[in-house]
């Protein structure tokens, strides 16, 4: 069944304003400097080759300080932030006097070392921060000029867990402005790069920890995801990251805080280098909800079903994959079905032709109690008036307003929603939702890809606005993935494939980050020659 005459036109309008923006852009916006001839320093400390899970048991068995740790780590942070602007603000006196209280603390513990793992599993080990989670004593402006000032008096549930497990947070990372857009990108803090190509976006909007984890700036991180946030920059950077189950990490102490029906879409889950450490992170970040995931259940890969997903079927508003996307996708078919000895069923949904309308769609509905959600526009003023899209688009011309292009166009866009959703589209999720569900079941997973592409280079996302419907359709789903890393690419860019399974099913597509890991080598040093 196709679109109705009001969805094509909706979908013709959305290119067109964008193609209008991208047109403007051109014209008025300032030109960076260019960096196509820097590259990032290589990873020379040994201690940065190390997961998070080994550095603890190094920092128990007092093989290494936490000291020397977190000095490593600090030590490559002003190594390469000047050339990622990923950290933007950091806490390094503090985090150096934590890590000699955890020296003093294992020098004096007498219970020995499987005590201290029991307790305090990340005892000693360096932790960087998403900005728009509640860090006790740092910014959350999550971009916006008008939160400048504020400072969080609190820390996150997730935070203050990982913390309370003996992490050190190091500091706060960039994110694109009020967390809804795909390049991390903001005029409080600037533009975030990718560490494998300086001209290109390391995502969004937890693009800061993409590229500072990905940097070896950092070993662990945490990131949120409505539509991709954590698994665009995990793909774009080369690193592992999960998108939980949504209900399973709190949600709280985030800005912009969540409003409609965004609490059945957002999750809160683990970026990191290494696979190993997602899931004694999300263990730690689940807190008292752990329970509902079977986390310490040991998953036989040659017992799951596996699934692959090519494209999403040929969508009007998506960028078509690429060859080299689809080909790796391929070769991991490939290897599955050579080293487990399964059989990896290729499959297709049409309806997820209409990914961006589901997501768009699901996005604006009003809660239980009928209340629709924040405006994008209002979460733009804040903590003033409303702003007025039209208005802010003439004054980013003239360059006097505060805010990006893209935040100026998803307000713009905005503006186009109607207020009865299609009948078309809510049919088609619901379909869509009860064939995936039968098909996963809880022994089944499906590789789809993360993105149409690699990552694009500064603002091109502009041109193709919608390609983050990959990834946003699972938000509407509900369904856990994790982003696997699987090498580079022609241009020396990370590869890599979205692991998806069915809900509460989290422990599978962990599982498969792991033999992934192992089978296509995992992260790579994007400094290396």
């Amino acid at each position: 069944m196709a679109l109705s005459r009001l969805e094509k036109a909706q979908v013709w309008l959305f290119k067109a304003v964008m193609g209008v923006f991208m047109m403007l852009f051109r014209v008025f916006s300032p030109r960076r400097p260019a960096v196509s001839d820097k590259k990032l320093p290589p990873v020379r400390n040994p201690l940065l080759f190390v997961s998070a899970t080994q550095l603890a048991k190094k920092i128990r068995r007092k093989e290494v300080s936490s000291v020397e740790v977190v000095q490593a780590y600090i030590d490559r942070i002003q190594e390469v932030n000047p050339f990622l602007n990923a950290v933007i603000k950091d806490r390094f006196a503090a985090a150096l006097q934590e890590a000699a209280q955890v020296d003093k603390l294992i020098e004096e513990e007498t219970g020995g070392e499987e005590v201290l793992e029991d307790r305090l599993p990340l005892l000693g080990v360096p932790l960087s921060v998403k900005e728009s989670f509640a860090l006790q004593g740092m910014p959350q402006a999550t971009g916006l000029i008008s939160r400048q000032g504020v400072v969080s008096a609190v820390d996150a549930p997730p935070v203050a867990l990982l913390k309370r497990a003996g992490a050190i947070p190091l500091g706060v990372t960039n994110t694109s402005e009020l967390c809804m857009w795909c390049e991390s990108h903001n005029h409080l803090h600037g533009i975030t790069n990718n560490p494998y190509d300086l001209e290109r976006i390391p995502g969004g909007s937890s693009g800061g920890e993409g590229s500072i984890l990905a940097a070896a700036g950092a070993v662990i991180g945490i990131g949120s995801d409505i539509g991709g946030s954590i698994r665009m920059p995990c793909f774009f950077n080369g690193i592992f990251g999960h998108k939980t189950t949504p209900g399973v990490v709190s949600p709280e102490n985030q800005y912009p805080p969540i409003s409609g029906r965004q609490d059945e879409y957002l999750s809160t889950g683990p970026m990191c280098r290494y696979a190993e450490d997602l899931l004694p992170m999300l263990k730690i970040m689940a807190g008292p909800n752990a329970h509902m995931l079977p986390l310490n259940t040991k998953v036989d890969l040659k017992k799951l079903r596996f699934f692959t997903i090519l494209h999403d079927g040929g969508s009007p508003v998506t960028y078509p994959v690429s060859k080299e996307l689809m080909d790796i996708q391929k070769k991991v078919v490939e290897r599955l079905e050579a080293d487990l000895g399964v059989q990896v069923q290729e499959v297709r949904f049409p309806e997820l032709r209409y990914s961006f309308q589901i997501w768009n769609t699901y996005m604006g509905l009003p809660d239980k109690d009928g209340k629709p959600p924040l405006p994008f526009t209002m979460l733009m003023g804040e903590p003033g008036r409303p702003v007025w899209p039209l208005w802010e688009l003439l004054k980013w011309m003239m360059g006097k307003s505060e805010h990006t292009m893209a935040a100026i166009g998803l307000a713009l866009l905005e503006m186009t929603h109607v207020s009865k959703p299609s009948a078309f589209i809510i049919q088609q999720k619901e379909k869509l939702q009860k064939e995936v569900e039968e098909l996963l079941g809880t022994d089944g997973v499906f590789l789809y890809p993360s993105h149409p592409r690699v990552a694009p280079k500064h603002h091109h996302p502009l041109f193709r606005p919608f390609d983050f419907a990959y990834t946003g359709i699972i938000n509407i789903l509900g369904l856990p993935v994790t982003q696997c890393p699987l090498g580079l690419g022609e241009e020396g860019l990370p590869l890599g494939v979205q692991v998806v399974g069915g809900k509460l099913q989290d422990h599978l597509t962990l599982a498969v980050a792991l033999y992934l890991e192992k089978t296509f080598g995992g992260w790579r040093d994007p400094g290396a020659n």
